[in-house]
């Protein structure tokens, strides 16, 4: 029998670190091997009990969740922690900000108004990610794309697609940023979050950036230089008004359990863009993007995967990968300058 994995679950609530123990002891391949109430105490219990993931609440008496986050990854940096957050303004910001400072997910947290159906949903929430994010260190890296991969050119392509989930915002300021001002395409991007995560993300990301990054908008024009974010339970589509290409946002029924959908974006900038699309899968559960990547390397375009090493979870990446799709398997430390080199920035 394989080993459990071991959760630290660090809650300031008496009933919610109760409920939340019991719902992953229930699971077998899950051990709650302690709870703490504040950060200082959750520091202190992770050093001495070495757990796979913790469950880290955002506030706290004593040491806040974001404090806390920065002494663990510091001191534990293999740790995989999931963030509790609440879907507020300040909730948001928050979480945005744990995640970029290196908290692997985030789950809601619930809500007094609904609160057992907020805890069922998040034991179906938790739990896959808990499993994921340990199950996904033992994949043997993939290096190359299997297939026949076409001549990728340089210079020529006229987008950027984006698709990511977990991990993606830390994943994202690794790239987006080394970007110059210069950069000659637009980049469209698909995070996985709910509404209100979406614009923090865009702004922050803004805040570090030389190119321009922002929460998409219905109807805006399409333009160079500029990273549009789908917003949380929007589908973001492209789409050709004469001459202009416009953003388009929807709620269509979610696809691969998500919205806003990898595929939605991608199939739609195959139509428009054809051959000259370049697509990245990055880090993520599922395979969200891999039937959108299909269409856009029938229409003559390219995709590009993040490699198993560097990919927090390796499900996106993997899934366009094993499918013969990805033309190239990269490493995150890599992409910044490749993406400069495709699009002819150097």
């Amino acid at each position: 029998m394989e080993r459990k994995i071991k959760v630290l679950v660090v809650e300031d609530s008496t009933l919610i670190r109760k409920l939340l123990s019991d719902l992953l002891n229930n699971d077998p391949a899950i051990e709650v091997v302690d709870t703490a109430k504040t950060g200082k105490e959750a520091i202190e219990k992770a050093k001495i009990l070495n757990p796979d993931v913790i469950t880290l609440d955002i506030e706290m008496p004593e040491m806040d969740g974001l404090t806390a986050l920065k002494i663990l990854k510091k001191e534990l940096p293999q740790t995989n922690v999931i963030m509790f957050s609440s879907l507020t303004q300040e909730g948001a910001k928050a979480t945005i900000e744990s995640l970029l400072y290196g908290a692997s997910d985030f789950v809601p947290k619930p809500s007094t108004k609904s609160f057992f159906e907020s805890i069922k949903k998040i034991e179906q929430e938790l739990i896959p990610k808990i499993k994921n994010l340990v199950f996904s260190k033992n994949v043997k890296p993939i290096y190359k794309a299997i297939g026949i991969t076409p001549k990728i050119r340089k210079g020529i392509y006229k987008v950027c697609g984006i698709g990511v989930s977990t991990g993606g915002p830390q994943t994202l300021l690794k790239i987006i940023p080394e970007l110059p001002s210069n950069f000659p395409a637009p980049i469209l991007v698909v995070q996985h979050m709910p509404p209100l995560f979406t614009k923090y993300l865009a702004e922050r990301i803004n805040s570090v950036s030389l190119l321009k990054v922002k929460e998409a908008e219905e109807g805006e024009i399409v333009k160079d230089g500029v990273v549009y974010i789908a917003p949380g339970d929007y589908h973001m589509k492209v789409k050709k008004e004469k001459a202009l290409i416009k953003i388009k946002l929807f709620q269509g029924p979610p696809r691969n359990f998500c919205r806003p959908s990898v595929d939605e974006l991608f199939e739609s900038l195959a139509e428009i863009y054809n051959g000259f699309t370049l697509a990245l899968i990055l880090t993520g559960m599922g395979n969200d993007g891999k039937e959108g990547a299909q269409q856009i390397k029938n229409r003559g375009g390219v995709v590009l995967a993040q490699d198993a090493e560097s990919s927090i979870i390796f499900g996106m990446p993997k899934a366009v990968i094993e499918h013969g799709i990805a033309d190239e398997v990269i490493n995150l430390s890599q992409i910044p300058k490749r993406l400069k080199e495709l699009f002819g920035c150097n």
